[in-house]
């Protein structure tokens, strides 16, 4: 029988990128939104954030402690990536690969994060000679279950067999709720009419997904009805946008201990309209899952082009969302 759950409410400062990079944000700012809305888990893009990383200047490291400190934070995971094709003409070699991933692991022990996200690229045999460092910063690597990847993909599989084979703690899985679109995002069906796709194209677009109409037939039936290269471009993007059953989790539970929670809207009613955290959640509570749901806001580059992004705002709103679905559950649970 797995043990209670507790989950805890955290923030991935991906999530204000559109703040940070119009510099209405440092990243000093980034942290005192996340502590205002009691998101105390930080997980940070660091090559997006911290200059140099993942050699930052030492005086970064001291002025990070003491901003965890001053807002009562706690650093929980660095993402890594592996940039195979930094060298012009090649790809890196497995032995690069190796030592830009230790890299990524002294940075993250340096900031004090517990895991470090894995880009679901990286080959298992790569992670698997990853595994002294790893043990030796004490950092878990989490491979991330991303879209349209799931936790049934034989590339999934293959590295959870892996996993299994090397018998260590140190390597784990970091799943993505992108994996859960219910619905097809309405930010995202808004923002193809607005390039010029016809309502009536886009809705039954929005309708094959939600009655789960496999891809292919969906883009020969877009064909069919004179989809135009925008039409076309929306029903594409059912390739990449999946719903699988959150009840996978559970096999999955004792090495998954780090979620991005993921959303491309909150309305004012805090609703997520295309994920359903109200079903994701009662399976994370039955689990047991012990860490952090790490808000991911991607909306932001659906509705960019015609108004102001607030993503303080709706980061505030899915907080306010979390906090409702697991007080319902303590009182259901007393």
């Amino acid at each position: 029988m797995s043990s209670p759950a507790q989950i805890k409410r955290g923030i991935s400062l991906y999530s204000y990128q559109e703040e940070f990079f119009l510099g209405k944000l440092d990243l000093e700012g980034c942290l005192a939104q996340a502590a205002k809305i009691g998101a105390n888990g930080i997980e940070i893009v660091s090559e997006q954030m911290i200059p140099h990383a993942p050699q930052a200047a030492d005086a970064f490291y001291a002025q990070w402690h003491e901003w965890m400190a001053q807002y009562g934070l706690t650093p929980v995971c660095h993402d890594l990536f592996l940039d195979t094709k930094r060298f012009p003409g090649r790809l890196m070699t497995d032995d690069e690969c190796v030592a830009s991933i230790e890299a990524d692991l002294r940075h993250a022990h340096r900031l004090g994060c517990r895991f470090v996200r894995v880009l679901v690229s990286v080959s298992p045999h790569i992670l698997a000679r990853c595994v002294s460092a790893a043990e030796r910063y004490d950092v878990k690597m989490l491979l991330e279950v991303h879209s349209p990847l799931h936790f049934d993909h034989p590339w999934i599989m293959r590295h959870a067999e892996t996993m299994e084979r090397l018998g260590t703690q140190h390597i784990g899985f970091m799943p993505d709720m992108g994996i859960f679109v219910k619905r097809y995002p309405r930010v995202m069906r808004d923002r193809f009419v607005r390039m010029g796709a016809r309502a009536t194209i886009a809705d039954f677009i929005c309708t094959a997904y939600d009655d789960r109409v496999l891809s292919e037939y969906l883009l020969q039936d877009v064909r069919q009805m004179g989809g135009t290269a925008i039409e076309l471009a929306m029903a594409e993007t059912v390739r990449h946008t999946i719903w699988s059953n959150p009840r996978r989790l559970l096999e999955f539970m004792p090495r998954i201990h780090h979620i991005h929670a993921k959303f491309y809207e909150m309305t004012a009613e805090g609703i997520e309209p295309s994920i359903p955290y109200d079903e994701i959640l009662p399976v994370l509570i039955e689990g047991g899952y012990n860490g952090y749901l790490s808000s991911e806001y991607e909306g932001n580059r659906h509705v960019q082009d015609a108004f102001e992004v607030d993503s303080v705002e709706q980061v505030r709103r899915q907080h306010r969302m979390f906090e409702r679905l697991l007080d319902q559950h303590a009182a259901l649970a007393a």
